[in-house]
């Protein structure tokens, strides 16, 4: 069973930065794509980043293409987003998600998500 476990949520000024975590478990996730979605209030789900477990071929959402980051630190098993240059915009809530190479987001496992609020 795959538990994914975000971590470092909260409240940021306008042009700060936060580091999200999600900690997976439950798997060899070698054949996995690993990702980052967000929710605000009112609004659909949408995509903000994704990589492949290997750590390679990262992808973005343009509305943060440039400053946000993801990585993988293989050996911790843990999933980052450094955001930076922080907008009221993305304030959401934020999800860690992972997929089988192949699959669809929504066949995937999801965490709980984890509340980011920017504003002053």
């Amino acid at each position: 069973q795959v538990q994914l476990v975000e971590s470092g949520g909260g409240l940021v000024q306008p042009r700060g930065s936060l580091r999200l975590s999600c900690a997976a478990s439950g798997r060899t996730f070698t054949r996995y794509v690993m990702g980052w979605f967000r929710q605000a209030p009112g609004k659909e789900r949408e995509f903000v980043a994704a990589m492949w477990w290997s750590a390679k071929s990262p992808s973005y959402a343009n509305s943060v293409k440039g400053r946000f980051t993801i990585s993988i630190d293989n050996d911790k098993n843990t999933v980052y987003l450094q955001m930076n240059n922080l907008a009221p915009e993305d304030t959401a809530v934020y999800y860690c998600a992972a997929r089988v190479a192949g699959s669809t987001w929504d066949s995937g496992d999801w965490g709980q998500g984890i509340q980011v609020t920017v504003s002053s």
